[in-house]
């Protein structure tokens, strides 16, 4: 398929909300049929890339530049609300809320039929190979800012 035939399966921005659809496999769980707990984060991680994609940075491109540039996770504060479970519809709901200086603040959701499941405060840092904290660089700024709620504006 050509890139323009292939489907979103990167997901949508809607009103600055990231929605990613993720179905449960059997390889998402436990021996109960149940996600294993670390998943959450695989799902929660793919839709804040997918957001990145989408918006037009791409981790194989910052990791071009010079210096080369990554994003790591500081801190994540995350609730279990109720288990997902094999074959179930699940979507992951992103929403960055800052983006300023090396910073990044995501707010993430994973929902069933509606229902949060599992919640995340995220807090990632734009830094480059060597572990150093970097500026986001002004492009992607200009890419985050439509739908960043408090994009490089200081608190």
């Amino acid at each position: 398929m050509s890139g323009g035939d292939w489907p979103d399966i990167a997901g949508t921005i809607v009103e600055g909300v990231h929605h990613l659809p993720i179905r449960v496999y059997y390889e998402d769980t436990d021996f109960s049929g149940i996600v294993y707990h670390a998943n959450y984060l695989k799902f929660a991680e793919r839709s804040r890339s997918d957001f990145l994609r989408l918006v037009g940075i791409h981790h194989s491109e910052i990791l071009e530049l010079d210096p080369p540039l990554a994003f790591a996770i500081q801190k994540m504060d995350m609730e279990f609300l109720a288990p997902a479970r094999i074959d179930d519809l699940l979507e992951v709901e992103s929403r960055y809320i800052t983006a300023r200086g090396a910073r990044l603040e995501i707010e993430q959701v994973i929902k069933r039929d509606g229902e949060p499941i599992w919640r995340a405060i995220v807090k990632a840092a734009c830094i480059d190979t060597d572990g150093r904290p970097r500026r986001l660089t002004a492009a992607m700024l200009e890419a985050l800012g439509p739908h960043v709620a408090a994009a490089s504006h200081p608190r």
